[in-house]
């Protein structure tokens, strides 16, 4: 079986994007709030088991809330002794909380407009405080980054710059390159301080930390640390673990997360993304090294590569301060 060189998702993504088509119920969008991912978006598999059922964006009490989307304000109050904000944006409704809105019901607000204040009260490790920012359709809660990127799946294509085709395919060229630079198909590194591989042989194309995004020429966290890879390549387990969650989201394109445990007094998960497919499923233990899965482009991409993201205790952290 010949593996392309790079997915179709992202090249359908871009074109789709610069003929400018919009999506279904999705409006064009942007962070709420200019702060890292300090929690992901984690649903329960039972609408009544315990999960995490949004995203938690870490920053300081006091800054500015802004909305996620254009729509209508249609709740401001307490719920749960927090206060909560939700705009209905048409298909779907974004919320936030704790939030001291600037807005009341029945406002319109444009993309960008601020809607409150971040208040403190909503737990989340070493930040200082985190807006809670949860995305609805009707009863059912959806991952809030599917309004930052595309799911080709459901035919959900966010609006992008003009110029997004030709930043896409000068950032897959580079990526490909530095892969090429970086070596083979071989395994990983041998294990570091804490007993982590590399779960990919290759340079790192793009470090954990604020950038500018190469599609969208926005500046946000770049939360995780990418891995030039070819398509195909294997991705191990960098350590033993349980699979937590197989899916795909708009902007992960296919996605796993493991779940390690305690390693050095430290609850450690790590998290796959963009591969164009995985072997393990939901529930199953994995071993350090075993093949989990393999490298693709899949999700808001510019060419094949790991996406590879860490939280300890919680916290999203450089992944390369740990492996």
């Amino acid at each position: 079986m010949t593996v392309p060189s790079r997915s179709g998702y992202a090249i359908a993504l871009v074109l789709l994007a610069v003929i400018g088509l919009t999506g279904a119920g999705l409006p064009p969008s942007a962070w709420p709030l200019d702060g890292p991912v300090v929690r992901e978006f984690d649903p329960p598999a039972k609408d009544w088991q315990p999960g995490h059922r949004g995203l938690d964006l870490g920053a300081r009490p006091g800054t500015t809330v802004s909305a996620a989307a254009a729509g209508r304000v249609s709740f401001v109050g307490r719920i749960a002794g927090r206060d909560v904000l939700v705009i209905d944006h048409g298909d779907v409704r974004t919320t936030y909380e704790p939030v001291r809105a600037s807005v009341a019901v029945g406002d319109r607000v444009d993309l960008g407009d601020p809607v409150g204040e971040l208040q403190a009260g909503h737990p989340c490790g070493a930040a200082a405080a985190c807006l809670h920012w949860g995305l609805k359709r009707g009863e059912a809660y959806l991952d809030p980054r599917d309004l930052l990127g595309s799911d080709p799946a459901r035919g959900d294509v966010r609006m992008l710059p003009g110029d997004a085709r030709k930043r896409a395919e000068e950032a897959a060229r580079a990526r490909r390159e530095q892969a090429q630079a970086g070596g083979g198909l071989g395994r990983p590194s041998p294990p570091g301080e804490h007993g982590f591989s590399m779960p990919v042989p290759g340079p790192v194309t793009s470090p954990f930390g604020m950038r500018v995004h190469p599609i969208t020429g926005v500046r946000k966290l770049h939360d995780g640390t990418d891995w030039g890879a070819g398509c195909g390549t294997p991705i191990r387990a960098p350590y033993a673990g349980t699979v937590t969650t197989v899916t795909f989201t708009g902007a992960w394109g296919n996605r796993l997360i493991l779940d390690h445990g305690m390693v050095d007094g430290r609850a450690v998960r790590t998290s796959y993304n963009h591969a164009l497919g995985y072997t393990v499923r939901p529930g199953q233990r994995v071993a350090a090294g075993q093949v989990i899965g393999r490298v693709g482009s899949t999700g808001y991409s510019t060419g094949c590569h790991l996406h590879l993201q860490l939280w300890l205790d919680g916290g999203i952290v450089d992944p390369l301060s740990w492996f």
